[in-house]
């Protein structure tokens, strides 16, 4: 009968060694595919979101400033039901009760106003003719002066019509028209300025409306456009409400040349700004972004034009992306600019900010009334040495309603 011979010792080692290898080799791949998963996911998470696609039909032409329009008001809730022993004074109190409709929470300090002249006294208003009681069994009256009488079933659904009679009257009486946001406009500027040496290039913003959802792209190139030496991209994304334009998101993407790409994004929800750096501030009413705010005082123009009052002066809150701060907006004038399609009025606003910093940027914008208030001209100081101004270029263009 053979013996069986054992394999050497040193055979045996390097199979056990080599066994070793491909468990440790295994463990390498199994977590090297963990942190690509999850790189995968946070390039996900930080990656910007898709841009809404129009295309633009026409171009917006000069008009008189559109009159003043209130926003659209906040749903009303219906009124309570009035018992059957209710006075007709309460009842005649409560449909008249209109619901206001919400505003943007700005801050106005204007100009003190001249002393109006002496006027001649006026005589005294006649007394008024005492009011006709209103009974369930009153006489039916003309349909000139008097509404038809109400049946008690239909209580309800009559307090709610008299409510929005109420409301259309008060704002028929006022002269403003409810908003309407206009179709998505793209305004195209040419860039000239100085960063270490004169430059030149092309911006442009664009607004994009997808039913309640808003977009804001504000998107700058610094050089020839086939080999930009600075390119930017800065985007607003979120809803729209009462108020104008709610930010859900902020991205900001950075390329220069020979350097890295630089990437930051916000968020916003009611409660709370996060910031860059993950950082979270106590949110503010009406706050923007560094591209929302073009298009939210455009907004705030159309629904107040009475915030242009050259002196005047006027407050909006601004998510910066790393912290959040009032920025004060003064009127300093009404200029012509001289553009490629003729002479264009508009207002010079320059903004004052609650606490600054060297190298802060700072954007000064000029609006056109007769281009729906639209910013016209941008000028994005960081020194006197140092900045970009956009001119537009050409009539805006907008897509079909």
């Amino acid at each position: 009968m053979a013996r069986r011979v054992k394999p050497p010792l040193a055979s045996r080692r390097r199979v056990v060694l080599l066994a070793l290898a491909l468990v440790v080799f295994a463990a390498h791949v199994a977590v090297t595919n963990h942190i690509a998963e999850g790189m995968i996911d946070f390039g996900a998470a930080q990656a910007m979101p898709a841009r809404i696609e129009v295309a633009y039909v026409r171009e917006l032409e000069l008009a008189a400033p559109p009159p003043a329009a209130a926003p659209a008001a906040a749903p009303v809730a219906a009124p309570p039901a009035v018992a059957p022993a209710a006075s007709a004074a309460a009842s005649g109190a409560t449909n008249v009760k209109t619901a206001k409709a919400a505003k943007p929470r700005v801050t106005v300090t204007a100009p003190e106003p001249e002393p109006p002249a002496e006027a001649a006294p006026a005589e005294p208003p006649p007394e008024p003719a005492p009011e006709p009681a209103i009974t369930a069994a009153a006489e039916p009256a003309s349909a000139a002066s008097a509404p038809e009488p109400v049946s008690a079933a239909a209580s309800e659904p009559a307090l709610d019509t008299a409510a929005a009679a109420a409301e259309a009257v008060a704002s028929a009486a006022s002269g403003a028209a409810t908003f309407d946001w206009p179709a998505s406009t793209r305004v195209t500027y040419v860039l000239t300025g100085n960063y270490r040496g004169e430059v030149q290039g092309d911006a442009q913003v664009e607004w994009v409306r997808a039913g309640n959802r808003y977009q804001v792209h504000l998107d700058l190139t610094v050089g020839p456009s086939f080999a930009p030496l600075i390119t930017r991209r800065m985007s607003s994304d979120g809803e729209l409400g009462p108020g104008g334009l709610e930010p859900r998101r902020y991205d900001q993407d950075t390329k220069v040349v020979m350097r890295d790409r630089k990437r930051i994004a916000m968020s916003f929800d009611p409660q709370t700004v996060t910031l860059a750096n993950g950082d979270r501030r106590d949110s503010v009413p009406g706050v923007q972004d560094t591209a929302s705010q073009f298009v939210q005082l455009t907004f705030l123009f159309t629904t107040r034009p009475d915030l242009l009052k050259v002196g005047g002066s006027f407050e909006v809150p601004l998510a910066l992306p790393n912290r959040v701060d009032r920025w004060t907006y003064d009127v300093l004038g009404e200029e012509t600019l001289y553009t490629s399609f003729g002479p264009l009025q508009s207002f010079h606003l320059k903004p004052r900010r609650e606490s600054t910093k060297p190298g802060d940027l700072r954007a000064e914008i000029w609006f056109a009334p007769q281009l729906r208030y639209l910013p016209v001209r941008i000028r994005i100081e960081q020194d006197a040495a140092n900045f970009v101004d956009l001119m537009i270029a050409r009539k805006p263009q907008m897509a079909s309603p």
